[in-house]
């Protein structure tokens, strides 16, 4: 027993180090493999951001007053709304929606002053619904902008009043006072949301890539001849071509998170420990997964159209921009079959609210099984391509 296990890590070895020179020698990849991913981190984390702010507005105020010009102004300052142009009506904000020029629209009618004053006034706020991001920002921020306008001139209004003149206020004119924390990211900035969560899916990336093509290579470049007259068993095989590669991706791994906590300024909360050993596990199974890939296909091109397409679910379905839960069953089912929607969870709770185990030892089993999973399930797809 103790003889065969010998000669297998013997195997294991001599395959690892083939590999090995393999990922050296081809500095280009290398170099690629180490590059692409710093710089999609900032392609995504410039670019892809939930909150839409400086939406292009058209304003159509047909009062010209003192009281509708602080309300565009309150618009403006907010920083979610800059005046693009202006027209004379409704039908002119309209217009300029359908043609692209302005997203928002806002429609003050005519003696919106002497409105305020009777408290009956009403303005008119046109958002394109053709774009969700922009309809969820502009449609909050102006309710909140519009609330806070109405608190404004109702504490002007009791003030002006004095304490002889309150009772003259309706009893439902005082607003309801609300106190909001929010934990972890009491700024709200966006890239403490969408860093940690980038991270992982070009960790997944990286991973998959390194490893789908690396089986069907060695059938395109002729090399599987020489692995089939050795003694090497197909588990062995998959483990050498897994080893070198987590290397290179622990490498990414930490040029990604150093650079999200370094230069994006996302604060790193959680035990820095915990987070290697559980990344590592992430990226063990997104090298099976490629390794699946890589022995269920015919032709790198192939391996290359799965992968893109994981990378493209993975988007979608895992929690990375959309939440899971309004989700159809059917269509969580299939983000449940891909690593990332397990990590996420895990880098998070890790990275930006510091918590452990104690809460997040599920998606750590479920990452363990699956990596285990995979490995063995491309190690049976080799054996059973042999024959």
């Amino acid at each position: 027993m103790g003889d065969n296990i010998s000669k297998s890590l013997k195997r294991i070895g001599a395959l690892v180090r083939k590999e090995s020179t393999q990922v050296i020698r081809d500095r280009r990849t290398l170099v690629l493999t180490l590059v692409t991913p710093i710089m999609m981190l900032f392609l995504f984390a410039y670019a892809v951001t939930l909150t839409v702010d400086h939406l292009p507005m058209a304003v159509a105020d047909m009062s010209m007053d003192t009281r509708s010009q602080a309300f565009i102004d309150a618009l403006t300052v907010s920083g979610f709304f800059d005046v693009a142009m202006h027209v004379q009506n409704e039908t002119e904000v309209i217009q300029a929606i359908d043609e692209g020029k302005v997203r928002v629209g806002v429609v003050i009618p005519p003696d919106f002053a002497a409105q305020v004053e009777r408290g009956e006034a009403q303005a008119l706020i046109i958002i394109d619904g053709s774009d969700s991001f922009t309809v969820q920002s502009g449609y909050s921020a102006a309710i909140a902008i519009a609330q806070s306008q109405s608190i404004e001139l109702l504490m002007e209004k009791a003030a002006r009043l004095g304490a002889a003149g309150l009772g003259t206020l309706p009893v439902e004119s005082p607003p309801i006072e609300t106190a909001t924390r929010v934990l972890y990211n009491p700024n709200m900035d966006g890239m403490v949301f969408a860093v940690p969560a980038i991270a992982a899916m070009l960790l997944q990336f990286v991973a998959i890539n390194l490893t789908a093509m690396s089986v069907v290579r060695e059938y395109e470049w002729g090399t599987i001849e020489q692995l089939l007259i050795t003694p090497i068993r197909p588990i062995e095989l998959m483990i050498a071509k897994i080893v070198p590669n987590i290397v290179v991706t622990v490498v990414d791994t930490a040029l990604i998170v150093l650079t999200g906590i370094y230069w994006f300024g996302v604060p790193f909360r959680g035990d820095p420990w915990l987070f290697i050993w559980l990344s590592l596990l992430f990226v063990v199974s997104g090298l099976g997964l490629g390794l699946l890939i890589s022995t269920i296909t015919r032709s790198q091109n192939e391996a290359q159209q799965i992968a893109f397409v994981l990378l493209l679910l993975a988007v979608l379905l895992t929690g990375f921009i959309y939440p899971m839960e309004p989700m159809p069953a059917g269509v969580r089912f299939v983000g449940n079959l891909i690593p990332l929607t397990y990590f996420n969870r895990i880098v998070r709770g890790v990275f930006t609210k510091g918590i452990g185990l104690t809460f997040l030892w599920q998606d750590v089993v479920v990452l363990a099984i699956y990596g285990l999973v995979v490995i063995v399930g491309a190690a049976m797809m080799f054996r059973k391509r042999l024959d």
